[in-house]
């Protein structure tokens, strides 16, 4: 685990509300879950700012964008470094972009996913239903002097998300916890190689 300073904490949360117009807190290498929105481009593909669920979680990974990227959009390798993917199968080849399908399964959930919006090395959104859940999940990347600063949210609506609206709270914000961790695992793995 990597001990930032008080003054590398300093910094970087000065860098991120002067990228982002959000504060957040960094501690160590568990991202941080805020309900804040942070700064948005008007033709950005948002969230469910509605939603009975929604988490936002960040975190920051010691590895090259170009690195942190390819890990994140290479959908099919997901199952190598994320355990709770089983599967994951493109029905549009190629790179991902607005339009691109992807199905996969994860925890018990069949999804299928359509790509919303792709900004080579910035932001990253998709969404689709999910058993009843419909779910809309964006990805930013943040570029500071310490790392790749990476904020993921994401939004849960339908009538199962209604009915067991706390325990799927949890289940989101768990989710996109180790999703995080994971990345960061991989990426600093990759980028010690």
């Amino acid at each position: 685990m990597r001990t930032l300073t008080a003054a590398a904490i300093a910094a970087t949360t000065a860098l991120i509300l002067t990228a982002s117009g959000t504060a957040y807190a960094l501690g160590g290498d568990r991202p941080v879950t805020t309900r804040t929105a942070v700064a948005k481009h008007a033709a950005d593909v948002q969230i469910d700012r509605t939603a009975p669920v929604i988490t936002r979680d960040n975190i920051l990974i010691h590895a090259q964008l170009h690195t942190i990227w390819k890990i994140q959009t290479d959908v099919e390798k997901w199952p190598t470094w994320q355990p709770h993917v089983e599967v994951v199968v493109k029905d549009t080849p190629g790179r991902l972009r607005p339009g691109s399908v992807f199905r996969w399964t994860t925890e018990g959930l069949d999804i299928a996913s359509t790509v919303k919006q792709v900004e080579y090395g910035k932001r990253l959104a998709w969404g689709g239903p999910a058993q009843g859940i419909t779910a809309v999940h964006v990805w930013t990347f943040t570029p500071t002097r310490d790392g790749i600063l990476v904020h993921t949210e994401e939004s849960w609506t339908g009538a199962p998300v209604v009915a067991n609206q706390a325990a799927l709270q949890v289940a989101l914000d768990d989710s996109l916890h180790n999703w995080l961790s994971n990345l960061k695992h991989e990426a600093e793995d990759q980028a010690a190689q």
